[in-house]
């Protein structure tokens, strides 16, 4: 008997299937079990750490471990805090612990791969958090959210975490979604670019992004969480697969179904999706993960939970998660549902990846207290994306930003003003309040350190869902008292207010009380939770200069506070520095430049209200209502002023005779108007750019956000009104002139035709340049 698989100077593959040819059914079996909650698996007794007989006995059951969920996880669902969890040496002394055991008890050495949650940081204590992805959308700003996610997965790699489970996938089509938070955006552009960085800048460390959830989960009918998603494949393939083609381009090794159902075929049985799209036309290469219980899920359909574990196996799914369905694998080989040949193919991906990320060779790591060195001094970037983030609605009369020396009194009213857990999202663990923010210790740090003597009065005013009519009034009276009132409202993913859970951890409805978002909390009622528009209407009654900030993990519908509201700040769960970033904004040391990531609806009967509907309808068109959303996506106002000049297209590579390539100029109504001819060919050899320069003409340094859009207007297939197709977050100082350039290639311009097949088609093409708050320039293109 040969064990290669002992020697590194072999291929990660060779290895791996060295290891394979020597290994039992059961051992097999095993390595593609991921069935323990991690967090479970010990007990901790002051700085003592005990090993449970659960853990022990899984063990012995498949020779064994594959796969680990949530060692570190902390939070109200797995009931570990700073003092019954793993923090500080304690969490790699216990990782070791673990590890040691694992392999002294398989025949082969085989050591585990350890799993964690990260859709917005590590949820473990000390964990390095950033803004929810639905803020990170805002930024606009990839680069940044690749740095943030490399300082996440540094951490991860220190406390031995192999594969980070991050949120890159979804695209939020229906806001009533709980779930919304964990999206980038409702543009299929716009997230695929901020989902590549995230993926490039976790794995730069040398650990594992597992990109969930593939595929269409935010297309849930009714906006209900793990519902149909009643698309047919062309919508699938232009809204929601393009994230995933972006993440395997950027070469992502891990990928979570999702748990919903397309078209009658659930995504965790369903090989066209995990296989024949997935594998063979986007060319994955790595592990498919089945996401917490889904696999037994499949026994709606199936009936059979040894048939569900086949289906999922022969689907392509190689890791489960907390199911029976894939323990039962054995079961199904012997039943004729599976051959060995199935499992092999699963096994061998999963220990190809052992191999490459060194576990065989390096299975321990360094125990030290990793989570003192990841401070948010030290590594501002959550800092940054909340200042990025946050997305100046209205501001009349340049009400925003304020002026410390004219100002005696403040009033901060509302349930979000003084809470750090509501600006932090779901999946959150406990954290120590000395690093977290509120908008009400901004704004008091912030006046402490420009030595003002400006008075700050506060009052709850209300919760999320308890209140009375006395609060309320009491709070419009320190309204009354002050210069100037900042309201903050909006909503709540907190677990820390009491809340009880499903076996996959999604909170259950029936008992949450500070909660009105995250998973398991999808909402038929798109205004302000609870007494909060009552609120707002007694303190608008007073009269007084009202600056409303809604923090909040999903866009509501606000008529009412962005008609009554002198200014109006929309922060999508900035994170732990989102009080000072919204500070810094609200007194002028910064200029605002996030962007809306989704569209925010009037009301919520108005949903879909998302900005790319197709062209073959008049989308929001209601008798009673207006037909455009109250804002629309990539929509932003700044404390500057940019002006856009020199507007050009060229080839790439420019070429001045290039014989494909003219430009004509022709009377349209008014105005001149840009035309221009292409040949297909130059979009295939390099494609086209417009360049052009923004001049800061205001009185602030700040972020300009250039948005290129498109419209087909000859198709094989209906198109869409409006598509995003490139984008740019430029820093330009006051009275300074940057470039900037935006490319349109064959890949931007191509659609999926009347046969599904991806080409680009003759015809014209509208082009749009805007940023955000005006429209700068628009031309035709002429496909040939």
């Amino acid at each position: 008997m040969t064990y290669l698989y002992k020697d590194n100077k072999y291929t990660a593959r060779q290895r791996a299937e060295n290891l394979l040819s020597l290994m039992t059914v059961k051992e097999k079996v095993g390595q593609l079990n991921q069935r323990l909650y991690g967090f479970s698996v010990y007990e901790r007794i002051y700085d003592e750490i005990k090993l449970t007989d659960e853990f022990k006995n899984e063990v012995a059951k498949f020779d064994g471990l594959g796969v680990l969920y949530g060692l570190y996880r902390a939070d109200p669902w797995s009931g570990k805090d700073f003092d019954t969890g793993l923090t500080g040496e304690l969490a790699p002394k216990t990782y070791n612990m673990i590890q040691r055991y694992v392999m002294e008890h398989s025949s082969l050495g085989i050591p585990m791969m350890l799993s964690s949650e990260c859709p917005h940081g590590h949820q473990a204590l000390d964990g390095y958090l950033v803004p929810v992805n639905l803020s990170a959308g805002a930024t606009f700003h990839p680069e940044l959210l690749k740095s943030a996610y490399q300082v996440c997965g540094k951490q991860l790699k220190e406390l031995g975490v192999n594969l980070a489970l991050i949120s890159v996938l979804d695209i939020v089509r229906d806001p009533r979604w709980g779930r919304s938070e964990e999206c980038y955006s409702e543009d299929p552009y716009l997230s695929s670019e901020l989902a590549k960085a995230a993926v490039t800048g976790i794995q730069s460390n040398g650990i594992v992004a597992v990109a969930k959830h593939f595929c269409a989960q935010g297309e849930g009918t009714g906006g209900i969480n793990a519902s149909a998603a009643r698309i047919g494949e062309r919508e699938l393939r232009e809204i929601h697969l393009p994230a995933a083609k972006a993440c395997v381009r950027a070469g992502v090794k891990g990928i979570m179904a999702a748990y919903n159902e397309i078209d009658g075929i659930p995504c965790h049985g369903n090989k066209k999706l995990l296989t024949e799209i997935l594998r063979d036309e986007m060319q994955f290469q790595g592990v498919i993960m089945a996401d917490g219980v889904a696999i037994d899920q499949l026994d709606v359909m199936t009936g059979d939970n040894e048939l569900s574990g086949a289906i999922a196996l022969k689907a392509g799914v190689d890791i489960s998660l907390w199911d029976t369905g894939f323990s039962k694998l054995n079961e199904a080989l012997n039943r004729g549902l599976i051959t060995e040949e199935d499992i092999d193919m699963a096994v061998l991906r999963v220990l190809t990846l052992k191999f490459e990320l060194g576990l065989f060779d390096n299975p321990y790591i360094e125990e030290k207290d990793s989570g003192a060195e990841f401070t948010y001094e030290k590594y501002p970037e959550a800092l940054k994306l909340a200042r990025e983030s946050a997305v100046l609605l209205k501001n009349k009369n340049n009400t925003l930003p304020l002026n410390i020396n004219k100002i005696g009194s403040i009033a901060v009213i509302g349930p979000n003003a003084d809470e750090i857990y509501h600006q932090l999202g779901d999946y959150t663990p406990p954290i120590n309040n000395r690093d977290g923010i509120t908008v009400l210790k901004g704004i008091k740090d912030y006046i402490k350190k420009n030595n003002s003597s400006i008075e700050v009065k506060f009052h709850k005013g209300c919760g999320l869902f308890e209140g009375t009519e006395e609060s309320l009034r009491k709070a419009a009276e320190i309204a009354d008292s002050c210069d100037c009132t900042i309201l903050v409202l909006g909503g709540s993913s907190s677990r820390f207010g009491g809340a009880s859970f499903d076996i996959n951890g999604a909170a259950r409805i029936d008992a949450v009380r500070d909660m009105d978002c995250g998973e398991g909390l999808d909402s038929a009622d798109l205004r302000l939770p609870g007494l909060q528009n009552k609120l707002a209407e007694a303190v608008y009654k007073t009269g007084c200069s009202v600056i409303t900030v809604l923090i909040q993990g999903r866009p509501y519908s606000i008529p009412e506070i962005a008609e009554n509201s002198d200014s109006v700040l929309c922060a999508f769960y900035p994170g732990m520095k989102g009080g000072q970033a919204l500070a810094e904004i609200i007194f002028g040391e910064i200029s605002p430049s996030g962007h809306l990531p989704v569209s925010i609806p009037r009301h919520g009967g108005q949903i879909p209200v998302y900005y790319n509907y197709k062209n073959s309808y008049a989308g929001m068109k209601y008798y009673d209502i207006d037909n455009k959303p109250l804002y629309p996506f990539g929509y932003g106002l700044s404390y500057t002023e940019f002006a856009y000049s020199n507007i050009r297209m060229e080839c790439i590579p420019f070429e001045t005779e290039h014989k494909g390539f003219k430009m004509n100029l022709y009377e349209s109504g008014k105005s001149n108007e840009n035309s221009y001819r292409v040949s297909s060919q130059v979009l295939h050899s390099g494609g086209l750019r417009v360049n052009f320069e923004i001049s800061n003409l205001g009185g602030y340094d700040g972020f300009s956000v250039p948005q290129l859009y498109i419209k087909d207007l000859q198709a094989s297939t209906i198109r869409r009104v409006k598509e995003l197709k490139a984008f740019d977050k430029i820093w330009i100082p006051q009275g300074e002139t940057r470039s900037c350039t935006l490319n349109l290639n064959e890949e931007k311009l191509s659609i999926w035709n009347d046969k599904m097949q991806f080409v680009t088609e003759p015809g014209e093409f509208r082009l749009s340049l805007t940023d955000g708050s005006k429209d700068i320039w628009e031309c035709s293109l002429f496909l040939e």
